[in-house]
């Protein structure tokens, strides 16, 4: 058999060529091979760590208080109840529980900042206009007028002394650094029904959650979901989050007694704060 010799005239140019095959084959077992690898390793090691910075809660959901009513606005000459305007309200107070972690107020368990983003609010009939924002604790339970939250955020004040809360303007969102008071915020979806007319033969209007059924606004259809994200800072600069999904059906004691107030006592892991992971 004849031997077959190979030379390489230009060594240089063979050594450069090999050496970028060898990057590529480099780069392709990284991609392919590594990089998935160390991902998820790195994946694993994340979850394991947020899975121990929250086997404790700091914080939770306690209880939510919710009250539902309507009113009707009347822009008629001399009210004479010919161009009413109506709106379904809703107040809501979330309780926070930060003992379990501690019994005693820490750097830990007390907020140094809290603000609520991500606001949606939806019902199956796109009907009025819809909004949720901060609410006066001490206006709970009553129609107010309420505003838009500007860039869709609530940022609310933290007060830490007793003179803080003496001179406090509780009509600014407000909450106590050791969360002995709710989160208070109003729903308001206005101009349900606009130009209604009370008939010839009734002389008087409901001012309360009885005026839906008067003006034959089917409860199911401004029923709604609100949905929103509830952000804390700790002094240990430590930072939680807790995604709310609230269902508001507006059941017939709107229509019966003019209200409807409820309560609901939270428990398990889905009204835990998450604790977020640097």
């Amino acid at each position: 058999m004849k031997k077959i010799n190979f030379k390489i005239k230009n060594v240089k140019l063979a050594f450069a060529i090999l050496i970028i095959l060898a990057f590529v084959l480099f780069l392709l077992y990284y991609h392919f091979i590594f990089s998935p690898t160390l991902t998820k390793s790195k994946f694993a090691n994340q979850m394991i760590e947020i899975s121990d910075e929250n086997e404790t809660p700091v914080f939770s959901i306690q209880k939510i208080l919710l009250y539902s009513s309507a009113n009707a606005i009347d822009h008629s000459e001399n009210q004479s109840l010919k161009d009413l305007s109506i709106c379904q309200y809703s107040d809501l107070s979330i309780y926070l529980d930060n003992s379990q972690s501690s019994s005693e107020l820490t750097d830990e368990n007390t907020i140094k900042e809290l603000y609520i983003d991500n606001i949606v609010m939806t019902s199956p009939l796109d009907k009025g206009s819809k909004m949720l924002n901060y609410k006066n604790p001490f206006h709970f339970g009553k129609y107010k007028e309420i505003e838009y939250p500007i860039h869709n955020r609530i940022d609310f004040k933290i007060i830490s002394t007793n003179p803080e809360n003496e001179n406090n303007n509780y009509d600014e969102p407000t909450f106590y650094t050791d969360c002995s008071n709710p989160i208070t915020l109003g729903y308001l979806n206005k101009d349900i029904l606009t130009n209604y007319s009370v008939s010839e033969d009734v002389k008087t209007v409901s001012f309360n959650g009885k005026v839906l059924k008067e003006a034959n606004i089917n409860l199911d259809d401004i029923s709604y979901t609100l949905n929103f994200t509830i952000h804390i800072v700790n002094h240990l600069n430590q930072k939680f989050a807790y995604n709310m999904k609230l269902d508001v059906p507006l059941g017939e004691d709107l229509g019966t007694n003019g209200y409807s107030y409820k309560g609901k006592t939270t428990s398990g892991n889905e009204y835990r704060f998450f604790k977020e992971v640097n």
